[in-house]
């Protein structure tokens, strides 16, 4: 198979390896989808998905309350929880990869901080154990914030 490189990822060694990846998401990801439906349930609608004008344009916001939401993969953001092992192949590429993701998460949690937005992650092992639970804690935030 020819593959059209970028220069961003190693050459995948198979090509189930690369309809995989070439599956993955970025936006709208099952764990996304399934908590943004809680919040709908709990009665919180109303959000701005993955805005622009804040830093690090967060997975969901609440901006007239300065709330912005990143939902992370367990794999792609390094859950501590999880634990979750680095790929077999291209491990070292991985392991940079990976742990810029990391950094660049806490970065962007920073500037949000720093710009007076309250900042809350929420892990995809969370949200499938009990997404209504993660969006009742969003909820908690947001009726605090309304005092």
């Amino acid at each position: 198979m020819n593959y059209i490189r970028d220069g961003r990822a190693p050459i995948p060694e198979s090509e189930v390896t690369s309809k995989v990846m070439s599956a993955i998401r970025a936006k709208n990801t099952k764990p996304e989808l399934k908590f943004r439906k809680a919040l709908r349930i709990v009665g919180i609608p109303s959000y701005r998905l993955h805005w622009k004008k804040v830093p690090g344009k967060p997975d969901i916001a609440y901006p007239k309350h300065k709330v912005a939401i990143f939902v992370h993969g367990c794999f792609w953001h390094r859950c501590p929880h999880c634990n979750l092992p680095l790929p077999k192949s291209h491990t070292d590429w991985w392991k940079k990869k990976l742990e810029r993701n990391r950094q660049r998460d806490e970065e962007k949690v920073r500037a949000l901080e720093a710009a007076g937005w309250t900042a809350l992650v929420f892990w995809e092992h969370e949200i499938k154990a009990n997404a209504i639970s993660c969006a009742e804690k969003v909820k908690t935030v947001l009726d605090q914030k309304r005092m």
